[in-house]
């Protein structure tokens, strides 16, 4: 169902089953699954990928340009879309900025309007992302991590899982899992309780986590010891604090 003010290229390949509204404008080199919506005024970019049952509300643009000074508009780089994502009202997702890289979100994430994905941006899946929100470029953030409105994330950030950041928070650095991340400058508050209960976790677990947190903001151990004491924790919860913390090349944001 194509609206008949919609522009729609004879080289974008779409699937079955798609709803495209009015003003819609669908550029070449796109590709498109099954069963999406795109509301009026979409703009869906040269390069740009998608899978099935995503909901794309009106005036958002996907696979725009990078705002990067340096970058060339003739470099081929991409935006990938799984299945089950909304994208509200003037959201903006740029490509990739080096050949063949992508600008990629996974499945079920949600997108508020007016949230902006600077160019490499990863989004693992069941990501929320609330209102006038942006993450520079190169940001990552890992699966059901919550991101509340007016959050400015510094480029190259990586968000953990079931992380939680609190509106209009400052993030210069990475994002703890399992942790709510909130202030200016960002500061640690304490476990996301709620989202880790909605995750399924157990008492059990939260009470790992609960050990975990002290001893990565509490104790006056060193960076490796507190890995190592992490890690002897025999908990996945604790195992992955280790690893994400390890793998930080920015630090992370702390307790205050």
């Amino acid at each position: 169902m194509i609206h008949p003010t919609a522009i729609v290229s004879e080289q974008a390949l779409l699937g079955e089953n798609n709803i495209v509204g009015p003003h819609v404008v669908i550029e070449t080199n796109v590709q498109m699954g099954n069963g999406n919506t795109l509301m009026a005024g979409a703009l869906l970019k040269s390069g740009v990928k998608i899978g099935d049952n995503n909901s794309i509300h009106e005036y958002a643009v996907i696979g725009g340009l990078p705002q990067d000074l340096g970058f060339d508009p003739a470099t081929a780089s991409y935006v990938t879309i799984g299945n089950g994502n909304t994208l509200r009202e003037y959201v903006t997702v740029h490509r990739a900025s080096k050949h063949d890289a992508i600008t990629r979100l996974g499945d079920e994430n949600y997108l508020m309007t007016h949230v902006h994905l600077g160019h490499d941006c990863q989004l693992a899946n069941r990501v929320i992302i609330a209102p006038s929100t942006g993450l520079g470029g190169h940001v990552h953030v890992a699966d059901r991590a919550f991101i509340s409105g007016g959050v400015m994330v510094h480029q190259f950030v990586q968000i953990g899982t079931l992380a939680m950041i609190g509106g209009n928070a400052k993030i210069t650095q990475d994002v703890l899992p399992y942790m709510i991340t909130d202030g200016v400058p960002g500061t640690v508050r304490g476990l996301n309780l709620v989202g880790l209960r909605r995750a399924g976790c157990s008492r059990a677990d939260i009470q790992v986590l609960k050990q975990a947190y002290q001893i990565i903001h509490r104790s006056a151990q060193s960076r490796e010891a507190i890995l190592e004491e992490l890690r002897e924790m025999d908990s996945p919860y604790a195992s992955h604090l280790a690893e994400f913390i390890a793998g930080s090349n920015r630090s992370f944001h702390r307790e205050k």
